[in-house]
């Protein structure tokens, strides 16, 4: 399902879909951070997992992430960097809200 939730939200094999959450997600990341988003940004992480479908592969599942996958890595990485917790709006956050159907914390 997380996948599919991935790809609802815009970011496919062939693309991020025009006028979707993954095109406004893009296009805000791109103008906070001077005109480009960043490879390990959310929009890049749920872009390359949704081209290849491995969102649930990688450890962000319904029930939440998955013990010693790549997404708990990632997430301990964020935390580590963080002091401690992992922010709202950040890439392991997002990615896993999108991937279980949620907005990736955006209103």
């Amino acid at each position: 399902m997380s996948d599919q939730n991935v790809h609802k939200a815009g970011f496919t094999s062939s693309g991020i879909t025009k006028g979707s959450l993954a095109s406004s997600m893009m296009s805000h990341e791109a103008k906070v951070s001077g005109g480009g988003v960043h490879s390990g940004g959310p929009t890049a992480t749920l872009q390359e997992m949704g081209a290849k479908g491995s969102t649930h592969s990688s450890g962000f599942t319904s029930s939440g992430i998955s013990r010693g996958s790549q997404a708990s890595q990632m997430m301990s990485q964020e935390a580590r960097s963080h002091g401690g917790g992992t922010p709202r709006g950040g890439t392991t956050s997002t990615v896993q809200s999108i991937s279980t159907g949620g907005k990736g914390g955006r209103r």
